[in-house]
């Protein structure tokens, strides 16, 4: 690679189909990108306009017709994350180096980006509506300053146990909030995979040939959800062993980013090209009643 054949323009459009390929919280199941073409800069406000529910009335023949003002209950999506990538590539290693270079460095820097915005949204679970955080009954779901503690479900080993206290619960919650079925998604910790495998209501996307039709870090279908494993679910509770499993629908979240800048350069001091990116985004959750999460404490032995 070098400054003199370097294209701005094309490494900012690979590194940002790679990350949105290895987004899970942000991927295309999860959350919605309905604004993404709204971004300029660091720092800009998307303004979303969001409107109340239509009435439905009872009509009768000749009947004036009313008509509602419906109200804009407007929201705002500020971009306000900012992260960078830079690095320095020595002539003397760029030589040396067996391999494309370039794609590999550019598959890095976008998983890395990729990681870091998906920690950033894993973490908007804490604005769930109340009626949408799964109790275990012995004990009250707490939301204190911007913390949400959920209760503790301790489930077995017996697979069963997840799909029954935790999956299903997670449904009705949604089901009651009125969430579209079409779409639902379903997040877990790693070590939930290993109890979802032995469920029978469980449909695993098993081969490699399945695996290409289905989004990244989707492992399969349950109680109508599209499944997905991430290393970026939040561990709430470090004490007790707390995780946060998330239902939702992508209407729920939106989620806009762009990487605004990519350019090379040839150092001073060495002899060195540098590379560096800059990604801004934002994410908010603008439909509270439409995830549903629960702690679930890991069980022993798996």
């Amino acid at each position: 690679m070098s400054v003199l054949n370097f294209k701005p323009e094309a490494w900012s459009r690979v590194i940002l189909a790679a990350e949105k390929k290895a987004l899970v919280f942000g991927g295309p199941g999860v959350v919605n990108d309905d604004y993404e073409g709204e971004i300029s800069g660091p720092g800009t406000t998307v303004h979303i306009t969001q409107f109340g529910d239509p009435v439905i009335s009872a009509y009768a023949p000749n009947e004036t017709i009313v008509y509602q003002e419906l109200d804009d209950a407007g929201q705002e999506l500020l971009i306000d994350q900012r992260f960078y990538f830079g690095f320095t590539i020595d002539d003397v290693d760029k030589r040396q180096a067996a391999g494309d270079m370039q794609s590999y460095l550019e598959d890095r820097a976008a998983y890395k980006l990729a990681d870091t915005a998906d920690q950033f949204i894993a973490g908007l679970y804490t604005g769930v509506a109340q009626a949408n955080i799964l109790s275990n009954g012995a004990n009250s779901s707490l939301t204190v300053s911007d913390e949400l503690a959920p209760a503790l479900y301790i489930p077995s080993t017996n697979p069963a146990d997840f799909y029954l206290l935790v999956v299903l619960p997670l449904k009705v919650k949604l089901d009651e909030a009125y969430v579209p079925k079409a779409g639902r998604y379903l997040i877990v910790p790693p070590w939930a995979e290993a109890l979802l495998e032995q469920t029978q209501a469980f449909i695993s996307v098993a081969t490699p040939q399945q695996q290409e039709v289905f989004a990244e870090g989707m492992i399969g279908r349950v109680a109508g959800f599209d499944v997905y494993i991430s290393n970026n679910s939040i561990q709430f509770d470090t004490a007790n062993g707390g995780w946060i499993v998330q239902a939702g629908h992508p209407m729920a979240i939106t989620f806009a980013e762009q990487i605004v800048q990519t350019e090379a350069l040839r150092l001073q001091t060495t002899f060195a090209d540098a590379v560096r990116g800059l990604h801004v985004y934002g994410a908010r959750l603008v439909r509270p009643d439409h995830i549903a999460v629960a702690g679930v404490k890991r069980p022993a032995g798996i």
